[in-house]
């Protein structure tokens, strides 16, 4: 069943559009001039709320980054185009990077050349990064965060589509980001809450939690009593 999904995404269901759409969502040095700066105006300009995200992410993303590679070479899974011919997409070369997306992709099937030119398929560190972010986004901030995982699930899908990986892949790498999130953001907290209050107990006091921005609403404390 994997081959068989795997083989209908990547040879079947394909157009000319969804060749550029895909190749462009998956190549991250196109995203990351702006991701960077939508990371340092969130620093500069944002709340406390925000800055609490992009650091905890960044480190997040650190640590994950270490565990996929460690999990890449302990199941040394083949990727599809290791073992069989894929169709492949190809972006032009463009400078500034972005302007590949102005630019036809190269359609191509791969052979015995790009048997050697990449690592193990499980993890996916595309999946794993971009789930990280989604869950971290989701509960930071819950009623706009749980957008970006329609983000994260095309990432997904464009990494089959390209031949990168297999359905399977895609799939247990995205409950292995999920797990990954939770569990570092739970460490995170747990240190927030255990050194930040006996290190600096006024910023403790205004922010007890980071994820939760506690000067946007009155704490029952805070409340007016009312008079009997």
């Amino acid at each position: 069943m994997d081959q068989s999904l795997f083989h209908l995404i990547n040879q079947q269901w394909t157009s000319l559009a969804l060749d550029l759409f895909m190749a462009g969502l998956s190549d991250s040095q196109i995203w990351r001039p702006f991701l960077v700066a939508i990371g340092i105006c969130a620093v500069l300009f944002g709340g406390f709320k925000a800055r609490a995200l992009v650091i905890c992410l960044l480190i997040a993303l650190a640590i994950a980054g270490l565990v996929t590679t460690g999990l890449k070479s302990a199941v040394a899974r083949h990727r599809p185009k290791q073992m069989q011919t894929v169709r492949m997409v190809q972006l032009q070369k463009a400078r500034p990077k972005f302007l590949t997306l102005f630019k036809k992709p190269v359609i191509r099937f791969s052979d015995s050349s790009d048997r050697t030119r990449s690592g193990p398929s499980f993890p996916s560190g595309h999946v794993v990064n971009n789930t990280i972010a989604a869950t971290f986004l989701t509960l930071f901030y819950r009623r706009r965060g749980w957008l970006y995982w329609f983000v994260a699930a095309a990432v997904g899908y464009s990494r089959i589509y390209l031949g990168a990986h297999w359905p399977s892949d895609v799939v247990s790498t995205l409950f292995l980001g999920i797990g990954e999130a939770l569990l570092l953001l739970g460490f995170f907290e747990l240190i927030w809450r255990m050194a930040v209050h006996k290190l600096a107990p006024a910023i403790y006091e205004r922010h007890p939690s980071l994820l939760a921005d506690f000067n946007s609403r009155a704490r029952p404390q805070d409340a007016p009593q009312r008079v009997a």
